[in-house]
């Protein structure tokens, strides 16, 4: 039975301005690039072309699709129940990024392969990465503690000849290390990015699912099934997020001038407190919260680095006016 066809918004107009994915997806031209979409595509209750948003199948192939039409990659594909995260969220982070980086080099986007990022917990989709690289042509380390996350981002890698020379994937052997292990001695990157794990235990991370699922199909739901996907350290941790970016924080401290920003997602608002709590006590010398978001769901971006502005000045000169 079909529902009263609702207005859409011609554009998601909380995603960043440079976001490619700001209009509504379109389906035509998905399947064109990745035929194998129209096996998931349906007309919904409203009579739109739109998938399944609880079916992981149809969520990863949405993903294949928006990989191949949108950054040029042929090959993409992850491990059953692997993290399939949602594109142009990832792709927000990236712009906003850019945008930090431009404000420190006198209001130009830095650009190249010159301008390294570390991806912490890189996952193995290698999304960041990619889009990180596509736009605006950096390139990254992408660090994880599952060796078997690493094996599938280095064979997205491989299989897509315009990414290897661009991002190094590197084994973080100590799971309770996020800088020492990954870095190597006096090594530079310009920024780090990293989407922590949110919940506190596996049981929270399924309660999620079961709201999240409930939501989509409007009807009760008793077995959580992840339709994104998600391994047990993607997904939580113990203390979650806020423990995370707080671990993050305080060993960051012992890489001050190995990268101009730092950052992370915080999903809870209730989180900030503690972060810039931990914030203060590394005395960092600078700040940024970034307001993110996508439909009903807000999170922050929180960016810090240990440089002054002389030390920004002197970091932008020697390292991006040539770039």
């Amino acid at each position: 039975m079909l529902q009263e066809k609702r207005e859409h918004p011609k554009e998601k107009a909380r995603l960043h301005p440079r976001n490619r994915h700001r209009e509504r997806y379109d389906f035509k031209k998905l399947v064109e690039s990745c035929p194998e979409l129209s096996a998931f595509v349906r007309m919904n209750v409203y009579d739109d072309e739109s998938i399944d948003f609880s079916d992981p199948e149809a969520v990863k192939m949405l993903n294949k699709a928006l990989l191949k039409h949108f950054y040029d990659i042929e090959n993409w594909d992850i491990p059953p129940g692997y993290l399939c995260p949602p594109i142009p969220g990832r792709a927000d982070y990236i712009h906003h990024m850019a945008d930090l980086l431009c404000g420190g080099n006198f209001g130009k986007i830095p650009q190249g392969p010159g301008i390294k990022c570390l991806d912490i917990g890189v996952g193995a989709n290698c999304v960041y990465p990619i889009i990180g690289n596509k736009e605006y042509g950096w390139s990254f380390i992408g660090s994880d503690i599952d060796p078997v996350a690493i094996e599938s981002a280095k064979k997205i890698i491989e299989l897509n000849p315009f990414l290897r020379d661009k991002i190094e994937i590197r084994l973080q052997p100590q799971p309770n290390d996020i800088f020492f292990g990954v870095l190597q001695k006096d090594e530079i990157v310009d920024l780090v990015v990293c989407n922590p794990p949110f919940h506190t235990s596996l049981a929270e991370a399924q309660s999620g699912t079961l709201r999240k699922l409930n939501n989509l199909n409007q009807e009760k739901i008793t077995k959580p099934t992840l339709n994104f996907g998600g391994q047990e350290n993607e997904l939580w941790c113990k203390g979650g997020e806020e423990k995370f970016v707080r671990d993050m924080v305080r060993q960051s401290k012992f890489f001050s001038t190995a990268s101009f920003w730092f950052s992370a997602l915080i999903s809870k608002q209730s989180h900030l407190r503690n972060v810039n709590e931990a914030l203060s006590k590394a005395g960092v010398a600078e700040v940024k919260t970034i307001p993110v978001g996508q439909g009903n769901k807000s999170g922050r971006i929180v960016a810090w680095s240990f440089l002054t502005r002389e030390d920004q000045k002197i970091w932008a000169e020697t390292r991006w006016r040539t770039k």
